[in-house]
């Protein structure tokens, strides 16, 4: 079965069945009569074909920092649900958390004729902005705020700054359990955060009193046993992601220190097993699905209008108060 068979099946001409094909302009009974023949005998475009004619291969790269991430998981589901809708394919890019990975599938996007790219961000390094800067496909950086490039990122300063001012009314002895700061976002945006909010308040969170992990649970519960070790008169913890704050609670029960009555603890994330572990867990609900799918609708609209502007877009937030904190 080709177009030419299709056309005479319909009634219509061979560049009716084309435009048909193309998204172009068909009269809506002409359309009718094609899409009726193609239902019919199951007749698939060649992809190929469409590429070589269109220069378009209606696929976009998607490269993300980890596979089992929670919220790495709700944006990738808001960039499919837009891209299928628009009869565009994805391909996904694991980079574990690893720079050199993230500047290779950077590379190999470019090289292999994808689209466009939506890259979900979390360091910046020269190397990353050169090869940004050369991209002859659209870009789109998700999570991350990148000045100059269509972007959409979470507002992590004053969602962190908000949540600690809560949890401050009732805090003394103050610690924070962060990551990376060469991770703009969820690492120096949410450290500021909570920072700005101590100052507000006066109250203070030495050296001591803070931990610079990775994005685990494990790396949680050591961290907690080297804090309470250190200092056993902590009686706040906050955490820069619900993960490590579900491993610091771990160790809390193990050592069988009451939360929130004892030590009281919260988390950015609003995942699902913050949500269920006992008590719930205090955290930030970010729109991480409605992020992805705003991504995906800026990524089509660069690839479908030439005029189209980079916009940035600044997501809001929820404070999700739960059982872990004190009132």
């Amino acid at each position: 079965m080709n177009i030419n068979e299709i056309a005479e099946m319909a009634g219509v001409s061979r560049a009716t069945v084309s435009r048909y094909l193309n998204n172009g302009y068909v009269s809506k009974e002409k359309r009718e009569k094609i899409r009726e023949v193609i239902e019919k005998t199951g007749y698939q475009p060649s992809t190929q074909a469409q590429t070589l004619r269109t220069r378009k291969t209606k696929l976009v790269g998607v490269i993300l920092p980890k596979i089992n991430s929670d919220s790495v998981s709700r944006m990738v589901a808001g960039i499919s649900e837009v891209l299928n809708k628009n009869n565009y394919r994805i391909i996904l890019a694991n980079t574990a958390n690893q720079v050199e990975e993230e500047l290779k599938y950077l590379a190999l996007f470019q090289e292999n004729q994808v689209d466009g790219v939506i890259l979900i961000g979390t360091i910046f390094t020269k190397r990353h902005l050169k090869l940004i800067s050369e991209y002859k496909v659209p870009i789109v950086i998700l999570g991350q705020k990148l000045e100059g490039y269509a972007c959409v990122y979470q507002d992590e300063l004053h969602a962190c700054q908000d949540l600690m001012e809560k949890m401050g009314r009732t805090a003394k002895e103050i610690a924070y359990v962060g990551v990376t700061q060469k991770d703009e976002a969820a690492g120096l945006g949410r450290k500021k955060g909570f920072d700005l909010a101590l100052k507000k308040m006066g109250k203070l969170c030495p050296a001591e009193n803070r931990k610079e992990i990775a994005f685990q649970m494990d790396a949680g519960y050591e961290a907690a046993r080297e804090l309470i070790e250190t200092n056993p008169g902590i009686d706040t913890i906050f955490c820069a992601t619900d993960t490590i704050a579900v491993g610091v609670f771990v160790y809390l029960r193990e050592q069988n220190i009451a939360v929130p009555d004892q030590i009281q603890l919260a988390g950015v994330g609003d995942t699902t097993i913050g949500r269920v572990m006992d008590p719930s867990l205090t955290s930030i609900h970010y729109f991480y699905k409605t992020s992805g799918k705003e991504a995906a609708r800026m990524m089509v609209e660069l690839l479908e209008n030439t005029d189209a502007v980079r916009k940035e877009i600044q997501m809001g937030y929820e404070i999700k108060i739960r059982k872990s904190t004190r009132p």
